[in-house]
């Protein structure tokens, strides 16, 4: 079966096999992270159908990250990155101006991660960015009404802050300690 003929002609689904190693070529060739709808859309099967396949990838050691923007596969090389945690405490009120602090700092919120008593560490994949990337975070936050994970620990979350250099990284964290948030002990 001939897959570019597939992807054009609208009526036809990808099947199996084939389907998830066009979203392989789909995730390498991508920038961007790509959404199950847009991957649903691209293959004519269900978002449904797109989340087992990505199960099934993982499963085959396919290295894919699941993000609040879309799934991205793990490219071999990436570029020399400075990397640092850091603990904060804020209200749910506050987490957008959290968030713009650290990417107007030219840093990547990589994740969140909260100390639960029950189930120890939960972590929670970000990959903020950009103005808009935290934009779009807040509206799906908003309209699926969900909670932060840091609602489960009274605001105390940590996040893993990745930025091109270790100077931009020591300015957001400066931000944040400006603004309250930074968790400092007493």
């Amino acid at each position: 079966m001939n897959l570019r003929r597939a992807i054009v002609d609208k009526s036809k689904k990808l099947l199996g096999e084939n389907r998830r190693q066009m979203i392989i070529k789909w995730l390498k060739e991508s920038l961007i992270p790509l959404t199950g709808t847009e991957l649903s859309k691209r293959t004519n099967v269900s978002r449904q159908v797109i989340v087992q396949d990505i199960s099934i990838l993982k499963a085959k050691n396919y290295p894919i990250l699941a993000t609040a923007q879309g799934y991205l596969l793990y490219q071999n090389e990436e570029p020399k990155t400075f990397s640092k945690m850091v603990a904060c405490c804020h209200t749910p009120e506050e987490t957008k101006e959290e968030l713009f602090i650290l990417v107007d700092h030219g840093v990547m919120v990589k994740d969140v991660t909260v100390e639960h008593p029950i189930y120890g560490e939960i972590t929670a994949s970000l990959r903020l960015s950009s103005r808009h990337d935290v934009e779009q975070f807040c509206d799906k936050l908003q309209k699926t009404n969900a909670s932060l994970l840091s609602d489960l620990t009274k605001g105390v979350h940590l996040h893993t802050l990745e930025a091109s250099t270790e100077e931009a990284l020591l300015q957001a964290i400066q931000g944040l300690n400006e603004h309250g948030f930074l968790l400092i002990e007493d």
